[in-house]
């Protein structure tokens, strides 16, 4: 499977976010991604950029969960299986553990893998003019390697939240956000432009309140 340098980029993202690397041998692996009917353009998006190696479009599923008695829709497809993702797996999993790479600091070093990153995993508060990415359950070294990456290639300094006295997320509070949305903003496709203020020079101008407010 030979794959563009666009394609590494959008790889490297989505691993980051949702994308999930099931190994399916002992040099191979697969990628699967799964996503909401609101986010069906994006999953799309996604297929289309990706193409030469996904196995079919992706396809609307349904299950019912019985324990609360309710029926959920979201699509799902995956690529063929290859040496390719294999070697995102080994850099990504340790023991069936999502993980950050050693290198990422090369990995992540581009508008678009940050862009498909903040897609995946990024949220956009309006009231308080601020940005959250939220993280798996990463190991303190996983996560600065993240912060130092994010300074030596963006000049991004976001700082770590804990929600629910578990759950980690960067936090980028309005200057940082402003700094984000500018590197990124070319790269937000229309459909997941709510994730972005609609006038991003604003972001400069107001203060967020305290974050562990929110928490």
């Amino acid at each position: 499977m030979s794959l563009l340098k666009r394609q590494r980029e959008i790889l490297v993202g989505l691993v980051l976010g949702d994308g999930f690397i099931q190994k399916t041998g002992k040099r191979n692996a697969r990628i699967r991604l799964e996503h909401s009917i609101k986010q069906k353009d994006y999953i799309f998006w996604k297929y289309k950029e990706l193409e030469n190696m996904m196995q079919s479009k992706p396809k609307l599923i349904t299950r019912y969960n019985p324990v609360y008695k309710k029926t959920y829709q979201y699509y799902r497809c995956q690529s063929h299986s290859s040496p390719e993702i294999g070697k995102l797996h080994r850099l990504f999993y340790e023991n069936s553990k999502k993980r950050v790479p050693q290198n990422i600091n090369r990995l992540l070093r581009t508008p678009l893998t940050l862009a498909v990153w903040y897609m995946d995993d990024g949220y956009y508060y309006p009231r308080d003019n601020c940005a959250y990415i939220y993280l798996p359950l990463y190991e303190e070294d996983d996560i600065k390697r993240l912060l130092v990456a994010l300074n030596d290639n963006f000049g991004l300094r976001p700082k770590v939240l804990t929600k629910k006295g578990k759950y980690k997320c960067l936090w980028f509070n309005s200057e940082e956000f402003g700094k984000l949305v500018r590197i990124i903003e070319k790269e937000i496709i229309p459909s997941m432009r709510y994730k972005i203020p609609h006038n991003p020079v604003s972001t400069e101008d107001a203060l967020s309140e305290d974050p562990q407010e929110n928490f």
